[in-house]
C-alpha cells in the first residue's frame, strides 16, 4: 500500500480527498498544515494550531505544523516533504478542484522532493462533491466568510444541505467555496475516531472578512457525543 500525506487545512475540501485516497487504498501517514508561528494559526484558514492538532488526534493522523513567514512559504512546504520522502511517503494529498495555478504550484513544489501528488476532486462538479461530502457524514463548520458575501449570521453554521442550497441560491457563491468565499472546520465524520465538538466561540471580522474566532473545543466519544 502507497503511504500518503495530506495538505491539510482543516477544511472539507482536504479532508474529502483525504477520505477519497484512503478508499483508494492509499496510507495516510501525516497531516501537512502550514503555521504562521507569530499568531499560532494555519496559513490557509486562520485556524488555530490547537484545534488543528485536535483534528490530528480526533482522525488518529499524526500532524507535521511547518513554520512559514509566508515569504518562504514553498521552500519550507519543499522542506516539509522531502523530509517526509526520506521516511518512503511517495504520494501527496490536496484538495484542489478547479484552479489551474494551484494545480501548477502542486507539481512545481511536488517534483523536486519526489513525491507523486494526488488530486481526487479535480475538475469534479462542485455542487456534487458538496452532497457527497454531507452525504458521506461528514459534519463541517463555517469558520469564516468574505464580508461581501456572507454575513456573520452564517458562522457557526454547519455545512448541510440546507446552507448548500442557500448559497447556490444565492448565484455569485460557488458551492465549495472554491474562490474563498467561505472557509469550514470539520469536527466529524467516517474519517473521525473521536468528534470534536466546539464549546465556546465568539465572531469578529479582519479587513473584509468574518471569523468564528473558536476559544474552546473539546473531544467526546462519536458514540456518546
Amino acid at each position: 500500500m502507497n503511504q500518503a500525506f495530506v495538505s491539510w487545512s482543516g477544511g472539507k475540501d482536504c479532508c474529502q480527498a483525504a477520505y477519497k485516497a484512503a478508499g483508494e487504498r492509499y496510507e495516510l501517514k501525516y497531516l501537512l498544515n502550514m503555521i504562521n508561528p507569530e499568531v499560532e494559526r494555519s496559513f490557509s484558514h486562520g485556524i488555530s494550531t490547537r484545534w488543528i492538532k485536535m483534528q490530528s488526534e480526533a482522525l488518529g493522523i499524526p500532524i507535521i505544523q511547518q513554520h512559514t513567514d509566508g515569504k518562504n512559504y514553498e521552500t519550507q512546504f519543499i522542506a516539509a516533504l522531502k523530509k517526509m520522502r526520506a521516511e518512503g511517503i511517495t504520494h501527496g494529498v490536496f484538495g484542489d478542484i478547479d484552479f489551474q495555478p494551484h494545480r501548477e504550484w502542486i507539481e512545481n513544489v511536488c517534483r523536486p522532493a519526489g513525491i507523486e501528488y494526488l488530486l481526487p476532486l479535480w475538475q469534479g462538479d462542485q455542487k456534487q462533491i458538496a452532497l457527497d461530502f454531507i452525504n458521506q457524514g461528514f459534519e463541517t463548520v463555517i469558520i469564516a466568510t468574505q464580508a461581501d458575501k456572507l454575513g456573520p449570521e452564517f458562522l457557526g453554521r454547519i455545512f448541510d444541505k440546507a446552507f448548500l442550497s442557500e448559497i447556490v441560491a444565492m448565484g455569485n457563491i460557488s458551492p465549495c467555496g472554491e474562490a474563498g468565499e467561505y472557509h469550514t472546520m470539520v469536527v466529524n465524520g467516517p474519517l473521525f475516531k473521536q468528534k470534536i465538538v466546539i464549546d465556546e466561540s465568539v465572531k469578529i471580522k479582519r479587513d473584509n472578512h468574518w471569523f468564528l474566532d473558536i476559544k474552546s473545543c473539546r473531544l467526546t466519544d462519536k458514540k456518546n457525543s
